[in-house]
């Protein structure tokens, strides 16, 4: 005696179609959940000295982006990197940076310190970014004078 298999049937349309609708909002949402989730921690906003200041408060020991020029006379070079002060011509913001400034910071140059408040009103900065406008051009480097290669051998 041999049995026959019941008839299989194809699934109607509308339950395959509802099965793809379902796989992808939960494909978008999760995307989404990953994108807000992970954005919102590594956001780092951007102040001026006067909005930073202003915001003192609320700001917390959040990190964020401060922007002034630095002022000229105010630059001390310290044991693990080197304090001074800048303004947006309103305000005025003492900064400790610690490491190494970048080579173009010089006093009155436009510059973005990333950290966060410290004692007081003293911003406490680990990384400067020095702005510059569309003509700035980087030096020119003489490549006869460069350095020979050395050949594997």
């Amino acid at each position: 005696m041999t049995v026959t298999p019941p008839e299989s049937r194809p699934k109607p349309r509308r339950t395959r179609k509802l099965r793809y609708w379902i796989a992808a909002v939960l494909c978008v949402g999760a995307i989404a959940a990953l994108l807000i989730g992970g954005l919102s921690h590594n956001l780092v906003y951007f102040r001026t000295v006067s909005e930073a200041v202003k915001a003192r408060n609320s700001t917390g020991d959040h990190r964020f982006r401060i922007a002034g020029a630095v002022k000229p006379g105010t630059i001390r070079e310290t044991n693990d990197g080197v304090d001074f002060e800048i303004t947006d011509g309103k305000q005025t913001v003492e900064i400790a940076h610690t490491g190494d400034p970048p080579e173009l910071f010089k006093a009155g140059a436009p510059v973005v310190c990333e950290g966060r408040w410290g004692r007081g009103l003293v911003f406490d900065s680990d990384r400067i970014l020095i702005k510059h406008g569309a003509s700035y051009t980087p030096p020119s480097v003489d490549v006869n004078k460069a350095p020979p290669t050395r050949n594997a051998s």
